[in-house]
């Protein structure tokens, strides 16, 4: 088996990741390999080339992110991808991080998840994004050991868990250029890969998607960070809510209890997490539901029935009292069929 590894601070690679890198083991495997060129084609930094025996080698592997989508486009699982383990460079280490949140404010972020979840029975925690501006501190939070999608990331704090992450922390090169931690790489910035996924049609129709997309501008965020509503150190700009239809439905009715507005959702099947649940609601001041994508879906354990929206920080107390209003008559009501003929 072929092994190609990196470590290293990615110093040939600014737009990338400028700050450290988790290195990565790029492995493939001949006796299994079809020579198809699939994994040089599919790889969105550009890492992979064919060598002169027409087999994939990792031309440049301090482009290498992780995000694995070569190894995921490999019809035989010859190629993989593997985290070396940290490489020792952590540009961060010794900055001064950012006070915590007060403990009164903890405290009330709390108290609204408790309320929201039980009054649309949620199971999953909703989270609190934060998206950390050049030049700003870092929250005190842990890094994740290996490089994750920003929707991982996302999956992980549903359940719990805390997480700081620099471009070097992230290994999806799409979520970091929306974010504008980085700059995009070119199969990206022209969709060219999109068309090879065959998620539209052809290269117009790419060009057209991603020239819709909302992005910050590059360099202008260094770190996202993520982290259960109930246990944030940060205040939140966007807290995102997983679900399934019915409880989105309730949570855009709380929205409106008290003014009946309706709601002008911007949904696709594109870059659901980074730019309908976080940049959208962000960018418009208004919520906004996802349906998931391609990337959340294939890198998660979000299930068919699941479903999000993301909402601006300051309508959480709207959703409260909304989401405790329906509770008590409507959304029981509505769960117990009363409308339903009796079954003879």
């Amino acid at each position: 088996m072929a092994d190609y590894s990196h470590t290293g601070a990615n110093a040939e690679a600014p737009d990338y990741t400028d700050e450290g890198t988790v290195g990565y083991r790029i492995a493939n495997d001949p006796s299994r390999c079809v020579q198809c060129g699939l994994c040089v084609a599919f790889c969105p930094c550009e890492v992979l080339a064919m060598d002169d025996a027409g087999y994939p080698y990792a031309a440049h592997p301090e482009l290498c992110v992780g995000c694995k989508t070569c190894a995921g486009n490999c019809p035989t699982r010859a190629l993989s991808v593997e985290a070396l383990g940290e490489d020792g460079f952590d540009p961060c280490a010794d900055e001064p991080r950012a006070d915590p949140i007060s403990e009164p404010e903890q405290r009330r972020y709390a108290e609204l998840q408790e309320s929201i979840m039980q009054s649309l029975g949620l199971r999953w925690q909703p989270v609190a994004v934060s998206l950390i501006a050049a030049g700003e501190m870092l929250p005190d939070a842990p890094m994740p050991a290996e490089n994750l999608r920003f929707c991982q990331a996302m999956m992980a704090a549903r359940r719990g868990a805390s997480i700081l992450m620099p471009p070097f922390k992230h290994s999806c090169p799409d979520g970091t250029s929306i974010f504008g931690m980085t700059g995009v790489p070119e199969k990206l910035a022209t969709g060219e890969i999109y068309v090879l996924f065959h998620k539209v049609v052809n290269a117009e129709a790419a060009a057209r998607m991603v020239a819709e997309r909302p992005v910050f501008p590059p360099k202008s965020k260094r770190a996202t960070y993520v982290a259960p509503l109930a246990k944030t150190v940060r205040e939140p700009e966007v807290v995102v809510f997983t679900g399934t239809p019915e409880q989105m439905m309730w949570l855009s009715m709380s929205m409106s209890y008290y003014t009946g507005h309706r709601h002008d959702f911007h949904a696709s099947g594109f870059n659901s997490m980074c730019v309908e649940a976080v940049l959208l609601p962000l960018e418009n001041d208004e919520p906004n539901i996802t349906f998931g994508c391609y990337g959340c879906r294939a890198a998660t354990d979000i299930g068919e029935d699941m479903m999000f929206m993301g909402v601006p920080t300051h309508l959480l107390p709207m959703i409260a009292e909304g989401a405790a209003e329906l509770a008590k008559k409507a959304i029981p009501d509505s769960r117990n069929k009363i409308y339903v003929p009796p079954i003879m």
